[in-house]
This record gives C-alpha cells, sequence and structure tokens, in this order.
C-alpha cells in the first residue's frame, strides 16, 4: 500500500504514548488499541496523526483541512459521552467528503438497538432469544410470554457494559431491582432476554460488499462456573485483565464444534452482517445452546481491533496478520468513499 496519511480519532484519554516502556498491564489495557492502530501503522511507513475527541467537532474539521488525510482510522466509541453519538462522527465525515474506516451510520444505527437488530433478524429466520424492553420510568411488568430465568442489559451500550452476574435474574423482583439499575447507574432504556445457557461465539466479517468471514471464535470461561457462577461475558470478564488470568478467561477459535454446524454459524453472522447493512468491519456474537441451535444476541459494528483481542487473533488464524488486517481496513473505508454509496 503507498504511504498515506492517516487521521485516527479516539477518546481524548486514551491517546496513546509513543512507548509502553514503563506502564503497568492495566495502564495499558485502557488504550491498548489506540496504542496497536497508532504504532503499527507508523511502522508500515504511514503518516499518523491520533486526535482526542469528545465535546467539539471543530478539531476534527481543522485537522482535516490542515493534515489533508487520505482516510480518517476512527476508534471513537463515542461522542459528547453518549455511545450512540458515534454514527454521527462518520455522518459528519461523509459530509466532509473523507474517506473512513469502520461501519456506515445507518448500518451503525441498526445494530445499535438490541431489540431493533433482534427484531430485523428474525425475519430473517435466524434464531433469537425473546425479549422484552423497559424503557426508562416505566412499571417493570414482564409479558406473559417471556419464561424466567432473563438476562437483563442496557438496550444500547455494548462491551458487556453494566453486565454482572447479578444480570441474570429468577424472579420478578429481582427483574425489576436490576431493570432499576440499569435505568438509574447505567442511564439507558433495559432489555431483558432470555437466558440461553450455553456457549459464548464471536464471528468477525471483514467486508463491504464481497465479504470475509472469519473462524467462529469461543470465549472460554475457565473456572468461572464454579460456585454457582453463570458463564456469561461479564464486565469484569471482558475487561480486567488480572481477573482474566485468575479464573482463566481466554478466547480462541470454538473446538468440538461440528463442520456443518461451523459453517451455518459462518453463514449466520454473512445473513446478519448484510440484514443491519453493516460494512467495514464487524463482530457477531451468538450463544450456542445444548440442542445445538446458535441464538443472535447481539451485532458489533467497529469492535476492538487490538492485537490481543479476539477479532484480531481469529484474523491472524485465518492468515491475515495485524498489518494486513489494518490494511484491509482503510482499503475498504477507501473504496467505500469511492464507490460514493453505502451498502444496504
Amino acid at each position: 500500500m503507498r504511504r498515506l496519511r492517516v487521521l485516527v480519532l479516539m477518546h481524548p484519554d486514551f491517546v496513546p504514548p509513543d512507548s509502553t516502556d514503563g506502564y503497568t498491564a492495566r495502564q495499558i489495557n485502557e488504550w491498548k488499541t489506540e496504542y496497536d492502530v497508532v504504532s503499527t501503522l507508523r511502522v508500515a511507513g504511514h503518516e499518523v496523526r491520533p486526535l482526542g475527541v469528545q465535546e467539539e467537532i471543530k478539531p476534527v474539521r481543522d485537522e482535516i483541512e490542515s493534515f489533508k488525510p487520505h482516510v480518517v482510522f476512527t476508534l471513537l466509541e463515542e461522542f459528547h459521552y453518549l455511545a450512540m453519538y458515534d454514527q454521527h462522527i462518520a455522518s459528519y465525515l461523509e459530509l466532509m467528503r473523507v474517506p473512513y474506516t469502520g461501519c456506515n451510520p445507518r448500518g451503525l444505527i441498526l445494530a445499535r438497538g438490541k431489540d431493533l437488530s433482534k427484531t430485523l433478524v428474525h425475519h430473517r429466520r435466524i434464531a433469537v432469544p425473546a425479549f422484552a424492553v423497559f424503557p426508562m420510568r416505566r412499571k417493570v411488568k414482564r409479558p406473559a410470554r417471556l419464561a424466567l430465568p432473563l438476562i437483563v442489559k442496557s438496550l444500547n451500550l455494548d462491551g458487556s457494559f453494566g453486565i454482572s452476574q447479578a444480570s441474570i435474574v429468577d424472579t420478578d423482583e429481582k427483574l425489576a431491582e436490576r431493570v432499576a439499575f440499569i435505568h438509574e447507574r447505567i442511564g439507558t432504556a433495559a432489555i431483558a432476554e432470555q437466558y440461553i445457557e450455553g456457549r459464548e461465539l464471536y464471528v468477525g466479517v471483514i467486508g463491504n460488499h464481497r465479504l470475509r468471514v472469519l473462524p467462529v471464535w469461543e470465549l472460554e470461561f475457565g473456572s468461572m462456573g464454579g460456585q454457582g457462577a453463570r458463564r456469561i461475558a461479564t464486565e469484569k470478564a471482558k475487561h480486567d485483565p488480572s481477573y482474566q488470568e485468575r479464573v482463566g478467561i481466554a478466547d480462541g477459535p470454538a473446538k468440538n464444534l461440528a463442520p456443518e454446524l461451523s459453517a451455518r454459524i459462518q453463514q449466520a453472522a454473512k445473513r446478519i452482517y448484510r440484514t443491519l447493512g453493516l460494512d467495514g468491519y464487524a463482530r457477531i456474537d451468538f450463544r450456542l445452546s445444548a440442542d445445538g441451535i446458535p441464538y443472535f444476541i447481539e451485532a458489533n459494528p467497529n469492535p476492538e481491533i487490538a492485537k490481543s483481542q479476539e477479532f484480531a487473533t481469529a484474523a491472524r488464524h485465518d492468515g491475515l496478520d495485524y498489518p494486513g488486517l489494518l490494511h484491509r481496513i482503510l482499503t475498504l473505508g477507501m473504496s467505500r468513499a469511492k464507490a460514493g454509496v453505502s451498502p444496504g
């Protein structure tokens, strides 16, 4: 790939240092994705400029006008302290006619709401857990069709934010308590969905029109299931390196999956990706029940792509090394801009 000027947008708190020397594993974990992307692109010979963005759009415009990037690599997961505003950054870059990486605004919107994405996917005859949405400041009443136990989450935040063992409820009283927790502590509507006892599977998809589906990946919970704990991707399990090491949480290729089941899950991931109008790259999450049914849980456009995260490790397992993955993501962003239209 020719030498590019790459503007990398990120949260101001995660602008990485030039080196990891002298930082603890916990500190590095905060900005590992930003560091990996910036340092890898620089080693590849590109001119890379990181920019922390949170409350003002003007710094983005100023950098576009002064730096004149060939492409913007966006690692923003929120804007103005709201995760649901990430699509506005993509929309702004489209208005500025600047190529950018990752998903288009429409796909970000369709994937953001767990209720909307499940409804759309269900219409494509893909299994989804039964669910109900509990808006803010409304009385919690479980629909009769929704059987316990349930898992209660934020309606539109990802990254396992707000998920703990207490998220799984087996009484109406616990349901009301956990919905109140989401409303008051997380500040969003809540979704309660059928709890699927089973395996946690992830499938990465890369592409705009011609799609590359990565191998089925599994989150292994180690000893987490002891003493009655449920084997779920809690916030701690996803983001606390010391806890992961202590309990033995790791990810890797899904083992002991029949080839036809693995192919069916990959095909479902591709259909979900297209149904939600996604492009660039995304991770599709499933729970595989004991009777072999893969249930769609959520779609994550622009997932974390640190070298150690499951998306990058699955790509490497599929023959796409980390620099190659980042260059593929850059190429997809620039080719979409050249085409002049978003898919879907």
